[in-house]
């Protein structure tokens, strides 16, 4: 027969699980709200591409009119920044015509390094040592699926459900900077802007940056008959060494073979990795509607 004392231990212990279970429930649900919703129109599109369903936030101005035509901006990381992004363009004049979707990375997988690092760069995509399960090589270096997703399928659906303009912009941070050259380089004609804050151009052995040159000789060969770019780049003062060494070679290609690029780059004093994309998104529009 039970003892009270055994009565007591079990349900105790009933409810410490109970507690336990409701609060790494309430954990995911936040983080699903925090990473995979937004205070926008959230739309999922069924990728054949990548063979599975990606959400996307779509930011419409305050006073969207269906008939009137639209700049667009496409930035990956979903989330991130965001609120940023939501805050700006709200106060700038120019941004009242323009349509942000954000490209959040999928929520119960990890797929961001696949989606994001590019397929010739696919060796120590991290600067600390990562676990041999995140090391894989399936799970990164698949961007030229996903430039295919949002090349074949995203902007299709974008272009049948708003009236858009050719004024586009691509922007990334980090690893989605990485993808923001290496769009810029392999299918230039997606977008005329281009912002890649803190790329993560190191990967490697700086093959991202190698690559992105051998685009500015072969565009630089052809010289006028190329379609008129803008990029610009931003890097925190007090990023990791392999950040800042990328972002220096980077600037010295584009100094000596840029054509028909009209480019800005700053390094921002005092900002790391995390806060130096948040205070690229003012002046990153800034220049780029003074242009």
């Amino acid at each position: 027969m039970m003892t009270l004392l055994e009565k007591f231990n079990r349900t105790l212990i009933s409810r410490v699980l109970c507690i336990v279970t409701l609060t790494a429930a309430a954990v995911v649900i936040y983080k699903y709200k925090a990473h995979y919703t937004s205070n926008f129109k959230d739309v999922t599109i069924d990728s054949q591409v990548l063979n599975e369903n990606r959400k996307v936030f779509i930011r419409l101005p305050s006073n969207f009119e269906p008939k009137k035509r639209y700049s667009l901006i496409i930035r990956t990381d979903g989330n991130f920044n965001l609120a940023q992004w939501d805050s700006v363009m709200a106060e700038l004049p120019a941004q009242q015509d323009t349509i942000l979707v954000s490209i959040p990375n999928q929520f119960w997988t990890d797929t961001r390094n696949r989606d994001l690092v590019p397929p010739y760069a696919r060796q120590d995509v991290n600067t600390q040592p990562r676990p041999a399960n995140e090391n894989a090589p399936e799970i990164f270096g698949q961007a030229d699926k996903f430039l295919t997703f949002i090349d074949s399928e995203l902007l299709p659906y974008l272009e049948s459900h708003y009236n858009l303009t050719n004024n586009r912009i691509l922007s990334g941070y980090s690893a989605g900077g990485s993808f923001v050259l290496y769009t810029m380089s392999t299918k230039p004609w997606l977008f005329n802007g281009y912002f890649a804050f803190s790329p993560a151009a190191w990967y490697d052995d700086m093959t991202v940056v190698t690559e992105f040159n051998q685009f500015l000789l072969e565009r630089k060969a052809q010289q006028a008959s190329t379609q008129s770019l803008f990029l610009y780049l931003t890097v925190g003062g007090d990023e990791h060494p392999l950040m800042l060494s990328a972002f220096n070679l980077l600037q010295e290609k584009l100094t000596m073979n840029a054509s028909n690029i009209s480019w800005y780059s700053k390094v921002n004093k005092g900002l790391n990795h995390s806060t130096n994309p948040i205070h690229s998104v003012r002046p990153a529009l800034a220049v780029y509607n003074s242009q």
